[in-house]
């Protein structure tokens, strides 16, 4: 049984983390998965956005958290 076709759509990119030297970049986008309301997202991506790394998604809700939870951090 083939795996179900993933789709995406990057609504929004708010830039680049990091890069790694090679072709990958860890990017904050917010992306449409499966044609679903927009989400944040952080992963690796190379250039042109046909493949990526595991990441993380998170809702706008969970977003303001963690930004008020890195706020507190002193760097």
């Amino acid at each position: 049984m083939p795996a179900a076709e993933l789709k995406y759509e990057i609504v929004e990119n708010f830039g680049t983390i990091s890069e790694d030297g090679s072709a990958w970049k860890k990017e904050l986008n917010l992306i449409s998965w499966n044609e679903y309301e927009p989400k944040y997202d952080l992963r690796v991506w190379n250039d042109d956005h046909t493949k990526m790394g595991k990441g993380i998604t998170l809702s706008k809700e969970e977003v303001a958290n963690l930004k008020a939870l890195l706020n507190k951090i002193e760097l």
